[in-house]
């Protein structure tokens, strides 16, 4: 794989970040409609009957999926099921800005990840990259004052988010590892489609539990109906499709750093559709991510 970033690479990249930004401000649009777990299935369930007319033949029976089931389970868990699932978890007992600071450690979890499991060499410009990117988000969540970090109290739901981290950190580094059957391989929609059957089951099982023992209901209407439709093609399909794609071209690193842009996206977003106006600290934390980036991605 190449860090040499090409515009059509920088492009792969930016899209998942910028997609995912924007789940987040649907679900914050529609968090009394519906219960967040019931949410990721009926996401994933629509991505599902979005991608059968282009990935249906890998249902068949003789399918290559079928015999590397086991790969596909697991990343359909760690991808589809688990790191959704327990971001959820975090949620209901940390506060956003807890479980997004814990989230912000991802480009280190990505770099001990393959250093510790998957032999890759880790190099110093990786390091600073990491580091550099880290203290962008940092420099968001503190709103350029420092002194609310040293405000924020660990609770059960940072751990989950910790272990959600490390959860996706996993499914990045298994995206590289050549072990998939060539005709899925070369085929985006029929690769991402065997996630996703495996990932719904364990979807549907936090669902399940969701509805056995909290307090759930929908609320059906227009604006849930338009706010699943975008999650089910941006997020849950364009993003992953993306995001696959920039692992394969320049490693899981730099796309965990890549994917720290997602905050400041997020306060684009928020600006726009939910009224919160950005502020000076945001234009220093895109400097600080971007230079974490090109320091990253250089030769």
């Amino acid at each position: 794989m190449s860090t040499r970033l090409s515009p059509s690479t920088l492009l792969l990249l930016l899209v998942p970040p910028l997609l995912w930004a924007g789940n987040a401000v649907v679900g914050r649009l529609v968090h009394e409609l519906i219960p967040p777990m019931t949410f990721n299935f009926v996401r994933w369930a629509l991505a599902f009957v979005l991608l059968l007319p282009l990935a249906g033949h890998v249902l068949r029976r003789g399918s290559p999926l079928w015999r590397h089931r086991g790969r596909f389970a697991l990343l359909g868990l760690l991808g589809v099921g688990c790191y959704n699932a327990l971001q959820y978890l975090a949620l209901q007992t940390s506060t956003p800005i807890n479980t997004t600071l814990m989230g912000s450690s991802m480009p280190v979890w990505m770099l001990l990840v393959g250093a510790l499991f998957f032999g890759a060499r880790v190099q110093p410009r990786q390091v600073l990259g990491a580091l550099l990117s880290v203290a962008g988000v940092l420099v968001v969540l503190s709103r350029g004052d420092w002194g609310q970090l040293q405000t924020l109290r660990l609770v059960p739901g940072d751990g989950f988010m910790v272990l959600a981290t490390i959860a996706w950190a996993f499914y990045s580094w298994l995206l590289v590892q050549p072990r998939d059957p060539p005709e899925l391989r070369g085929d985006w929609s029929a690769f991402l489609m065997g996630q996703i059957v495996f990932g719904l089951g364990w979807a549907g099982l936090a669902t399940a539990g969701e509805w056995q023992w909290a307090d759930a209901h929908v609320t059906w209407g227009w604006p849930l109906a338009a706010a699943v439709v975008f999650v089910a093609v941006g997020p849950a399909i364009l993003a992953y499709r993306c995001f696959g794609a920039g692992v394969r071209r320049v490693g899981p690193g730099t796309t965990a750093i890549f994917a720290n842009l997602t905050p400041l996206f997020a306060a684009l977003l928020s600006a726009a559709f939910l009224g919160e106006t950005p502020h000076f600290y945001h234009a220093a934390a895109f400097v600080l991510i971007v230079a974490g980036i090109v320091v990253s991605s250089r030769r």
